[in-house]
């Protein structure tokens, strides 16, 4: 690119190291939360713009999120490494897995199932986001976006029903530098390195 983004506004940047973040541990997950999440709240940490979760999780072979619900949430699902198997009341099944994306949109209302798949560990990132509209009809889907990925291009997606919410992914070598958009909020998290 043509170097960093110049704004025309003061911006407050906040790190958050990985084990700053809050946790909820058991014998089949290990999650880390970016924001106020189950019962871990901090009232100066509920949301970030239309961003209203982000976990990272690690879910034990095989084990996973029974049956629960949702509703009126974009939920946008990153796997980082292993396989996430996704079925929910709608009919819909998929999986995901490293370079492929599964969103989710809870819409008027769903239940659903997600677990570790493929006979070991699934890590991956999942974000909730505020719909646009709230209600309509569930709908789910994957995208595989491996290719570019490996090519290092940078990645765009949107949650299915929120065109104002936006996920860059992007795999860069060491060292190497990544272009990054300038919108009101940005949310930035550093898979590895």
């Amino acid at each position: 690119g043509s170097g960093p983004a110049r704004l025309d506004r003061p911006v407050t940047v906040e790190v958050r190291l990985a084990a700053d973040r809050m946790a909820t541990r058991a014998d089949w997950l290990d999650s880390r939360h970016s924001f106020s999440y189950g019962s871990h709240y901090d009232p100066g940490n509920t949301h970030f713009g239309l961003l209203l979760a982000f976990n990272e999780d690690v879910l034990a072979p095989g084990a996973g999120f029974d049956e629960h619900p949702h509703r009126d949430v974009e939920v946008v699902t990153w796997v980082l490494s292993g396989a996430l198997a996704h079925a929910d009341s709608a009919g819909h099944r998929g999986e995901g897995r490293p370079g492929v994306v599964q969103r989710m949109s809870a819409a008027a209302g769903i239940r659903h199932t997600e677990r570790a798949g493929g006979g070991g560990p699934a890590h991956y990132v999942q974000m909730w986001v505020r719909p646009e509209h709230p209600g309509g009809e569930p709908t789910y889907d994957t995208s595989d976006v491996s290719s570019a990925l490996e090519a290092g291009t940078v990645v765009t997606l949107t949650p299915l029903r929120q065109p104002d919410a936006t996920l860059h992914a992007v795999r860069r070598s060491a060292g190497a530098a990544a272009d990054l958009p300038a919108p009101p909020w940005l949310h930035v998290f550093v898979a590895r390195g």
